[in-house]
């Protein structure tokens, strides 16, 4: 990992399911969830990874932090809590990690969940929610946890009165407030963000999304910020990861990618978006039929099946993942050449 202020790399990650069959539940194939997944996140940055439902966004997110486990590929995070005496950080390979130092690595790397109302118990106040890791962690107890409990919930714009309530009395943007705090509670240098506003109305999604970055800007927080919706991901991302069938087929910074696109299925995404400027006329592309299914993807480029543009080397050939000039990066044999629409520029 070299020394680009960069907290967490990503190489190479694969995450497969496998498909039994028959009485004996032999596995005969498996779901190529993540399929060699490559990239990093510089410390304080938001990196957004937008793509399909169903593309490996979600199951990207949960093996970066190991909640399950990937079936190869490098994850590697420093992590300023667990430096030594002299140490300014210390750096973990997470795949092979053992359970205890797994365990001391949760304190810097947290989730959001997209639900907020399946992830929070609802047997549990919000108190005994947000407070939960502190005790797991043995970082406070008593009136010593009660005090950080307020403490991240006024963060999140909570009142201290809402502790000792349950999570049925709280509007969707209220509980994804609390599920907030609750990553926040360990003090987390990373946090992964998994659709944390996809469940919410409009107007409540621009608000959790304001008190995302104040909190990025109060603590110096760094986000992999997982959405399928690019005008979020525009707002709130300093660098976006387009995902399509387990694969990142472009990565650029926001400002690169918006106004100059150089995968067609970026181009195809953002061709979906509803820009509301009368006058800007676009078009619109329909990718021509479904997704390929992960357990048998296509030769050569797996897009290659609803591209526009595709050749005969596209459908023999993958597509090498290759550095455009500054750090552009896009999986297309025709990158250099294509003339694609910026459909969100400006």
């Amino acid at each position: 990992m070299s020394s680009d202020n960069i907290l967490l790399e990503v190489k190479n990650l694969k995450k497969y399911f496998p498909v039994h069959k028959g009485i004996l539940r032999r596995v005969v194939a498996h779901v190529k969830a993540v399929d060699g997944v490559d990239m990093y996140i510089r410390g304080g940055e938001t990196l957004g990874l937008v793509g399909e439902s169903g593309c490996g966004k979600t199951t990207t997110g949960r093996a970066i932090l190991r909640l399950i486990e990937p079936t190869a590929g490098e994850i590697l995070f420093r992590s300023k809590k667990l430096a030594g005496p002299g140490e300014e950080y210390k750096e973990v390979a997470i795949a092979s990690a053992p359970r205890k130092l797994l365990k001391s690595l949760r304190r810097d790397m947290q989730i959001i969940f997209q639900d907020p109302y399946s992830s929070l118990n609802p047997r549990m106040t919000v108190g005994a929610i947000v407070g939960e890791s502190l005790l797991v962690h043995d970082m406070a107890k008593g009136s010593e946890r009660e005090d950080r409990v307020r403490e991240v919930l006024a963060a999140v714009g909570m009142k201290p009165e809402h502790m000792k309530r349950y999570p049925h009395e709280f509007s969707g943007g209220q509980r994804q407030r609390i599920a907030i705090a609750r990553a926040l509670a360990l003090g987390p240098q990373l946090i992964v963000a998994d659709e944390p506003v996809s469940a919410l109305d409009v107007s409540i999604q621009a608000q959790v999304i304001n008190l995302l970055e104040d909190l990025q800007r109060e603590f110096g927080l760094t986000y992999l910020f997982i959405a399928h919706d690019l005008s979020v991901i525009k707002h709130i991302s300093n660098r976006v990861a387009v995902m399509y069938l387990g694969k990142i087929v472009e990565l650029a910074k926001t400002e690169e990618l918006f106004s100059n696109p150089k995968h067609p299925y970026t181009e195809a995404l953002m061709s979906a978006v509803p820009v509301p400027d009368p006058d800007y006329t676009l078009e619109e592309i329909i990718l021509m039929g479904d997704v390929p299914s992960p357990v048998n993807p296509p030769s050569g480029c797996y897009f290659h099946p609803r591209c526009r543009y595709a050749q005969e080397i596209c459908k023999t050939e993958a597509p090498a993942y290759r550095d455009l000039g500054g750090k552009h990066f896009v999986t297309c044999h025709f990158a250099d050449s294509l003339n694609l629409q910026p459909v969100l520029a400006g």
